[in-house]
């Protein structure tokens, strides 16, 4: 055992043994305040542990909880900061709804279901659970952690809210759109949400655009990253789909023009930096403080709460309504394949035949 002393001033106590599966060298460690002889003896004893934790976690007797760290360990170098930490809590929502000792070879798809249930959620909450925990024991099947998968083909989604009542609530009417924008009374949250609105840009991809992003020229945006608010760091787009241009239509161009020029003006007397939509705290926008004003006034004024990612779905139905055809949104939105697109596609289908009967329910050709 040897220790290394943290940037934090603490000391982390590490052990090497040889893997008795692979024969190659691992390391093991824990970290504690002191670096005293009662402190040594501690890290030994935790060592150990951990050590034969690792040596007898088989496939048939290894725990939820050894099996979600080793996930975590390679998500850690494998997947965006913002992507892991949301898989990490996932993952820790699992443990506690299916137990952290729980030995992964015994459970079954009736146990998963009965504890899913017990939790009280709502069903869109609990298929969310469902969806990470079919993820993560098809990783562990994959290496050769879990040797049985096969009762995942018995977990069915749970019946969730009817389509006609979920997806109404995913976007704004063309009336309701206009009404939120005219009782917004903070300018830039008002800016910011007609922006989202007539783009369809997700709020990381607004968030991340520089002045040079938007290009009045050429009347394009270009989306080629995306800002994670949690770590406060500009990193790559969501998905390669998501790297895009997007075609400013007058409405648009017309205020990322004012914008533009506004942001500009305030360069040249207060030297600010050059991203299109500045935060008051931080370099960027802040996503908690718009999330909360647009939950609160959508609240005040339309009687009900709506989200950011609301927005995106609003420029999805109202280019729907204009007749722009699917794949088209999808490319401007940044979709390889977006089941909520063709959701809210085919409610307006339905709007939209709904009024065509209405036109005709009157008409008399004899």
């Amino acid at each position: 055992m040897w220790v290394e002393q943290t940037k934090k001033g603490k000391y982390k106590f590490i052990e090497r043994y040889t893997d008795r599966l692979t024969g190659k060298y691992r390391r093991v460690s824990v970290v504690l305040d002191k670096n005293t002889a009662q402190a040594r003896k501690q890290a030994q004893t935790a060592l150990a542990e951990k050590i034969r934790q690792a040596q007898t976690a088989e496939p048939e007797q290894m725990t939820l909880c050894v099996l979600i760290e080793k996930y975590r360990e390679e998500q850690k170098k494998t997947v965006k900061a913002s992507t892991y930490a949301r898989n990490y809590s996932a993952c820790k929502s699992i443990m506690g709804i299916l137990g952290a000792d729980t030995v992964i070879s015994r459970m079954t798809a009736g146990y998963i279901r009965e504890s899913l249930l017990a939790t009280g959620e709502e069903p869109v909450t609990l298929n969310e659970f469902l969806t990470r925990f079919k993820a993560l024991m098809r990783w562990g099947y994959r290496n050769d952690y879990v040797s049985d998968i096969s009762y995942l083909d018995k977990l069915e989604k749970f019946k969730d809210t009817p389509h006609r009542i979920k997806i109404q609530g995913k976007f704004l009417e063309s009336s309701e759109l206009s009404d939120l924008l005219s009782g917004m009374a903070v300018k830039k949250w008002r800016d910011l949400t007609e922006f989202l609105a007539l783009s369809g840009l997700r709020f990381g991809e607004a968030a991340a655009l520089d002045l040079q992003d938007v290009d009045l020229k050429s009347r394009t945006i270009h989306v080629s990253k995306t800002y994670d608010a949690a770590h406060n760091i500009v990193t790559s787009t969501k998905t390669s789909t998501s790297t895009r241009d997007v075609y400013m239509q007058e409405q648009l161009y017309q205020l990322c023009r004012r914008i533009k020029a506004e942001r500009l003006s305030d360069n040249i007397v207060l030297q600010m930096s050059v991203v299109f939509f500045p935060g008051s705290k931080r370099e960027r926008i802040e996503f908690d403080c718009y999330a909360k004003y647009l939950r609160e006034n959508s609240e005040r004024i339309l009687g009900r709460r709506i989200t950011p990612h609301t927005l995106r779905h609003t420029h999805a139905s109202l280019l729907m309504e204009q007749g722009i055809d699917i794949d088209t949104i999808s490319r401007r939105l940044g979709h390889a394949n977006s089941r909520v697109t063709r959701e809210i596609y085919l409610h307006i289908t339905e709007k939209l035949k709904e009024k065509e009967n209405e036109k005709l329910k009157d008409i008399k050709l004899l």
